[in-house]
């Protein structure tokens, strides 16, 4: 297993020596974050002055929820906003509520996931949460391994069809002299051993 690692590493940390000038370091072009909801997605519904009609709820597998009154909803590939506009509306069309006000909020957002691969606690993949920082999915995976090279910590993002890859300052986040880094869906974060 420990031969494994080390192969890995040895080959991640030739795949970034060979292409030294496609490892960026931040800033970094920003990639429009993708803010709709899909399968297994948590959100909570807030309807102002109704607390029956309030709660939380998660996407099923056909991209549905079932709402109070309002039977059945598709909100896979809607945003939050355009969730909440469809549900104040249905509930004052069908007579429910006058002028309602309603608010939608993600709270985890299972549909989209990052992997924290190398020298971490706990490797694997991980539910993007709004606002997660590469600091965010480390900790999540259990903190660095203790042969980690932090500051080779490298992001890999797929940006219009092409493979973007960010060196990652972590010493320079932990000291607060660096801006820590925004995750999107789909994001590689892979953090190599150490080579002494």
């Amino acid at each position: 297993m420990r031969s494994c690692k080390l192969l890995l590493t040895l080959l991640w940390a030739g795949i970034v020596q060979s292409c030294g000038s496609n490892v960026e370091t931040i800033p970094l072009r920003v990639q429009e974050e993708d803010t709709t909801l899909g399968p297994g997605d948590l959100f909570e519904v807030r309807v102002y002055n109704e607390k029956e009609l309030s709660g939380d709820y998660q996407v099923s597998p056909d991209g549905t929820i079932s709402f109070p009154f309002l039977g059945v909803l598709t909100v896979a590939g809607k945003d939050t906003k355009l969730i909440a506009s469809e549900i104040e509306s249905k509930l004052e069309e069908g007579g429910f509520l006058r002028k309602p006000y309603v608010s939608v909020l993600l709270q985890e957002s299972n549909s989209k996931r990052v992997s924290v691969l190398g020298a971490v606690a706990k490797p694997g993949t991980l539910a993007l949460i709004p606002g997660m920082t590469v600091v965010q999915a480390v900790s999540q995976a259990g903190g660095f391994a203790p042969l980690a090279s932090k500051d080779d910590t490298v992001v890999s993002r797929r940006l219009a069809g092409k493979l973007e890859r960010y060196r990652i300052p972590m010493s320079e986040i932990a000291r607060g002299t660096a801006d820590d880094f925004a995750l999107c869906s789909g994001d590689i974060v892979f953090v190599p051993e150490r080579m002494f």
